[in-house]
């Protein structure tokens, strides 16, 4: 399985930025993606996930009514859709799939491939 991010960037606070996760090579139909970031001195934090079967999402606090997550079938994609971006949402971007899983669950110990990371900066 591979995973390949794109769509991170600096924008100003209030701002929007789109990431994709393409997935390739799932035996499965079945999986979880999940979004994950990490801010330099800070702890990672899952953000969001959704099951490709079920269709349910998870998402963080910090980020509801903020952030949506949605999945292209066809191409094996997730999107995150990120609207009203604050400066504590600077961090570096993960996606990672959990193959053969179909709750949406943000759980870390459930997901064994992770993207390269992308870099999102948030300007006051």
């Amino acid at each position: 399985v591979q995973l390949v991010e794109a769509g991170g960037g600096l924008v100003q606070s209030g701002g929007s930025l789109r990431l994709s996760c393409a997935a390739s090579g799932f035996i499965y139909d079945y999986y979880v993606i999940g979004w994950f970031r990490q801010a330099p001195g800070k702890e990672r934090e899952g953000v969001s996930c959704i099951s490709s079967t079920t269709g349910n999402t998870y998402y963080a606090d910090s980020v509801k009514g903020r952030f949506t997550i949605d999945i292209d079938h066809a191409k094996t994609t997730v999107y995150l859709q990120m609207n009203n971006l604050k400066p504590e949402d600077t961090a570096v971007y993960y996606c990672a799939s959990a193959e053969g899983v179909t709750t949406a669950t943000i759980a870390p110990q459930w997901y064994d491939i992770w993207g390269q990371g992308t870099q999102v900066t948030v300007s006051s």
